[in-house]
């Protein structure tokens, strides 16, 4: 398994607009999907193994974000026809089994990925409320089979965001499976 860094967006990025289905074909635009003090934003997928080592913390985020004001989606870009565990249908199935307080949206055409420059699984973007993004890069120090999965990075970011404290300066790449971009 090679694995990919995130690409690290500089600060600043604006939240690119995107629509797109969950698992079940309900559409969401990212304006919807915003709370009052901002949106997280994950690229994840159903059979990555870094992102199976952080799905227990991915639901008990998504409601103590809610509870901040902050808006969480996670998507796939996947291609499913070289990964069919990540189709919509697998991910809503992988969604209502880990009790996701979150959308879980499929990015079929890769166009949402390609305008976040996402890299990896899982590759996570915090936007503030003005849609601007403040942190990119690892939840945390968590790697497979090291037993750390806690979200402190993104946490810290959480915390100094709603504070009105500037980007925190240091932010580490995510690194995990690189994304599956389908053959032209």
């Amino acid at each position: 398994m090679a694995l990919t860094p995130s690409s690290m967006l500089p600060l600043g990025y604006p939240l690119p607009a995107f629509e797109l289905p969950d698992g079940t074909g309900r559409r969401y635009r990212s304006e919807q999907l915003a709370g009052p003090a901002g949106l997280l934003v994950i690229f994840i997928c159903n059979h990555c193994p870094y992102v199976k080592h952080i799905d227990p913390v991915l639901a008990p985020l998504g409601a103590v974000l809610a509870a901040q004001g902050i808006g969480m989606v996670a998507i796939s870009s996947n291609d499913v026809v070289a990964y069919p565990d990540d189709a919509p249908a697998r991910m809503a199935e992988t969604a209502h089994l880990l009790g996701y307080t979150f959308p879980y949206l499929y990015d079929e055409d890769q166009s949402v990925a390609h305008a976040f420059h996402a890299a990896c699984t899982p590759d996570p973007y915090l936007f503030d409320a003005g849609g601007h993004l403040v942190w990119r890069g690892q939840l945390d120090a968590s790697r497979p089979g090291n037993g750390i999965a806690d979200a402190a990075d993104l946490r810290r970011a959480v915390a100094a965001m709603l504070a009105g404290q500037p980007p925190l300066t240091e932010q580490k790449p995510s690194i995990g499976c690189g994304i599956k971009w389908r053959k032209a």
